[in-house]
Formats: C-alpha cells, sequence, structure tokens
C-alpha cells in the first residue's frame, strides 16, 4: 500500500488555490470538475517531499460544521478486491463500493477507519500485456 494524498474540502477553490500556492508554496498540479459528484478538485504538491493534497469543492455546500474539511486519506492498493475481502475479515465498514469515475481507468472504494474518517483506495488501471 502506499499513501497518495490528504483530501480537504474547501470553501472557495480559487481563493484555496492561491493559498496553497502562493502562500504555501505548493506547486498547482491539475484541476477538474467531476459531474457525478458535483464536486470540483484540484491538486497541490510539496516539490520537496512530494506530499499531495486535494481541493475538494462540493456545489451546494454552504455550512460547515467543526470538523468536516478533512475529506479523506487516499491509499493506492495492487488489488483492490483483494484488500476488501481482508479489510472485512476485520470489521472494517465498507462506505462505497468500487466503482470508475467517467472517463477514468482507476478503480476506486471508500472504507472507514474507527473515526469515521473516509479513506479511499485507489487500484490503478494496470498496462495491456
Amino acid at each position: 500500500m502506499k499513501f497518495l494524498h490528504t483530501s480537504i474540502t474547501v470553501r472557495h477553490m480559487d481563493e484555496s488555490l492561491r493559498f496553497y500556492t502562493e502562500i504555501l508554496g505548493l506547486e498547482f498540479e491539475r484541476r477538474r470538475t467531476i459531474p457525478e459528484n458535483h464536486a470540483e478538485i484540484a491538486f497541490v504538491r510539496d516539490r520537496e517531499t512530494g506530499a499531495r493534497v486535494e481541493l475538494t469543492h462540493w456545489e451546494g455546500k454552504e455550512a460547515f460544521e467543526a470538523g468536516e474539511q478533512l475529506d479523506h486519506l487516499a491509499f493506492e492498493v495492487d488489488d483492490l478486491d483483494r484488500f476488501l475481502l481482508h479489510v472485512r475479515t476485520k470489521g472494517v465498514p465498507v462506505a462505497k463500493e468500487p466503482y470508475r469515475l467517467a472517463g477514468g481507468s482507476s478503480r476506486i472504494a471508500f472504507i472507514l477507519d474507527p473515526n469515521e474518517v473516509w479513506i479511499e483506495l485507489i487500484e490503478r488501471a494496470r498496462p495491456a500485456a
């Protein structure tokens, strides 16, 4: 398993991108909308360590409760089905079964930690042999 990124929910994407790039000095990677989730995401990364933050703006989300800003942690797994089988035997709740985003090739699923923090599991598409 490989740690990929931390996702936080933001109120205003442009303002947040300016903060993370201009104030904190992180490097802008990419930005896109995800229509099926009614969201827009952007990635910024630390040039030195490679650590990445995903900024997530949810359409129509106006109010925030304390603690809602942490959206999820993301990990890459080699075999999503095998990993989900393993965590199920440990009693870990699966919040979202495997799926693909439109236009994407990776498979994604979400599990919950003991605090109900969402953990995204990403299985990258394997190149054709």
